[in-house]
């Protein structure tokens, strides 16, 4: 059976996917592989400042370090969701000989205006004090992770950043999911990446769902990805 490898969103890490991998590693029969990336959770900080290519970084060098270091030579799928399906994009992009799937949450490949209002009203949030409880899950690293989230995606340099590009490079199955009420990107995301893909795409949108599908939506999102990964690994 391939692993479950999870990538969790910009402000999220290792804690804050509740019991969602345990439930859908059970529900599989697959082994999961779980991780704080570098500046969240019980990672180390942030070691330099953010640039327009800190997730192709996360994709293109901490993630295949990682699989190479702990589940080397052996089949697995991506679930990642936001940033890191982000992440997961890019990486598929590389056609890794062991990559058999992805799963996407909530994936951006451009930047679009409801993407700039939903971080602007977390900022704005955030300087009220609302998101507190981040501190819970990321300690002394809380404000530095949230601004390095939070003023990346604002810059003006930014507004550019677009991974479409490299779509028609990822040939893998793909499962692609967005709540319909998603706070921090359209519909269009999904759109993009099912029309540009090279491989076979199921694409869903879970309506009365925002950002965080597996937690929100958590008995449809089990049942669509165990689904999609029983096929996966009925070919393998």
């Amino acid at each position: 059976m391939p692993y479950l490898v999870y990538l969790h969103e910009g402000l999220g890490c290792t804690a804050m996917w509740s019991d969602f991998p345990e439930i859908l590693c059970r529900a599989t029969g697959c082994p999961g592989l779980v991780y704080d990336r570098l500046g969240y959770g019980q990672s180390s900080p942030l070691s330099h400042r953010r640039t327009v290519h800190y997730l192709h970084e996360y994709a293109l060098r901490e993630l295949p370090n990682l699989l190479k270091k702990i589940i080397p030579d052996t089949p697995f799928i991506l679930i990642g969701h936001s940033d890191g399906g982000s992440i997961s994009l890019i990486f598929g992009a590389e056609q890794p000989s062991f990559l058999k799937g992805i799963i996407t949450e909530a994936a951006h490949v451009f930047v679009d205006h409801k993407t700039i209002v939903g971080i602007r009203t977390a900022k704005e949030a955030w300087a009220k004090g609302k998101l507190r409880g981040l501190a819970k899950y990321h300690g002394d690293k809380t404000e530095t992770i949230f601004k390095a989230w939070s003023e990346t995606w604002l810059t003006k340099w930014f507004k550019h950043w677009n991974i479409e590009y490299l779509l028609p490079s990822i040939e893998v199955p793909m499962l692609v999911i967005q709540g319909g009420n998603d706070q921090y990107g359209s519909t269009e995301q999904v759109k993009s990446i099912a029309s540009k893909t090279s491989g076979y795409v199921q694409m869903e949108i879970l309506e009365k769902c925002s950002h965080v599908p597996h937690l929100e939506a958590q008995p449809v999102v089990v049942e669509l990805m165990t689904g999609f990964i029983t096929q996966l690994s009925q070919g393998l």
